[in-house]
């Protein structure tokens, strides 16, 4: 098909990196996206001929320069039965939740998305975090899960997905059911905001770190973000190797990437290029990525995240991770 209107053809050559990068990679991520050709892209001996012969690539020519941030899927402790040590709960979505447009599997701050339940007087706003906290919810059974850390259940929420390791051995990957409809507010930007941290030393870790200093103080600006998510497990043997995206397919680290829709179709390859960001052999990061997942803060033709993967490695290198970049988008030919 030809390409956008904003966007000029490129040979595949005088793409800064191209021959450099592992296009099977990025097909095995494609394979995610297009099911029902999987196996023909197993049989793909030459993956990059593969991409060269398929698809024509285009440079997104807009005025506003690209970047890229970063997310992951946090890890969590937790427990199917409410303990003392496992007494925060993981709600699911309640069945009083009314949502006046659909939602997406990670639309963790999708500001378009209003929710509210219905009173005696009328509709009303849904409960804030702050209401949910204090336990507007208890007793309507629909805890998924329990954890011990309301630090990291915050995290969780703000990245829309999760991995929990239970107290009996097992785990369980915990996917986007829902949101309460309320404004996100980045508690990152309010600290900033405040003069509590320095904006250019700030990341996950340096705000993690002043949650838990004071946990009244922690608390009060993690209320700040009224936006709640609620949770849904995934079946376990069905979908190990990652969480899943808004295409609803399993997220590959460092191969998928979440876009603006309205710019960039899901299933999607596009050749992201990131001077300032380093990859695992501390090269330039350029690589062929799939657009698998959205974000309401993914605005723009030429502004994408990143996905690193699951635990504590992934979040710390999504937490630095704020670069300009380049996009070419691959489409296919005619």
């Amino acid at each position: 098909m030809a390409g956008p209107s904003y966007a000029k053809q490129k040979r595949f050559a005088d793409l800064d990196g191209w021959s450099e990068d592992d296009q099977a990679a990025a097909l095995r991520a494609l394979a995610n996206s297009m099911p029902r050709h999987a196996d023909a892209f197993a049989s793909e001996t030459d993956a990059r001929t593969f991409f060269e012969t398929a698809f024509d690539a285009f440079a997104l020519d807009t005025e506003t320069p690209g970047f890229v941030t970063g997310y992951y899927e946090p890890v969590l402790r937790g427990s199917r039965t409410r303990s003392p040590q496992y007494s925060i709960p993981i709600h699911g979505r309640p069945d009083d939740l009314i949502t006046t447009i659909g939602e997406t599997e990670r639309a963790a701050h999708n500001e378009h998305v209003t929710g509210f339940r219905e009173t005696a007087d009328g509709p009303v706003p849904y409960y804030a975090r702050a209401e949910i906290d204090d336990g507007a919810l208890a007793g309507r059974g629909l805890e998924v899960l329990f954890t011990d850390d309301p630090i990291d259940l915050f995290f969780m929420h703000v990245q829309g997905s999760g991995l929990v390791h239970l107290d009996d051995g097992t785990s369980v990957r915990l996917t986007f059911a829902g949101k309460n409809g309320r404004p996100y507010t980045s508690i990152a930007r309010a600290l900033i905001d405040r003069g509590e941290l320095d904006p250019d030393d700030i990341d996950m870790d340096s705000v993690k770190a002043w949650l838990r200093v004071d946990a009244t103080r922690g608390r009060e600006l993690m209320e700040r973000n009224e936006s709640y998510i609620f949770f849904a497990e995934l079946p376990w043997a069905k979908d190990t190797i990652g969480p899943r995206g808004a295409e609803g397919v399993p997220l590959t680290p460092g191969r998928s990437l979440a876009v603006d829709p309205s710019f960039i179709p899901l299933g999607t390859p596009v050749f992201v290029t990131v001077p300032g960001l380093e990859d695992t052999n501390r090269r330039p990061f350029r690589r062929l990525m799939i657009a698998q997942d959205v974000g309401s803060a993914i605005r723009g033709p030429q502004r994408g995240d990143i996905f690193f993967g699951t635990g504590e490695a992934a979040g710390m290198q999504a937490g630095r991770t704020r670069h300009a970049a380049q996009f070419h988008v691959l489409m296919r030919k005619r």
